[in-house]
């Protein structure tokens, strides 16, 4: 029960804090991170929060850096 409360919760977590277009990077960094936050002490919440910021950062980065390319 407390599995899918907290699935529940971070699926409705995930939909209020992100948009659709902002997303990339942040589901994958969420689900990575929650899945690690959980194994590392049922911080599962702690650990998709911080996912979704560094999957977002990388997201960036790597946009950024596609962009410097000359074609």
């Amino acid at each position: 029960m407390k599995t899918f409360l907290a699935g529940a919760a971070l699926a409705l977590a995930i939909g209020l804090v992100s948009a659709p277009a902002d997303a990339k990077g942040c589901l994958k960094g969420a689900a990575v991170g929650g899945v690690a936050g959980h194994v590392a002490g049922h911080h599962g919440f702690l650990g998709a929060a911080a996912g979704c910021v560094i999957g977002r950062h990388e997201a960036n980065k790597k946009e950024k850096s596609n962009t410097n390319q000359p074609q």
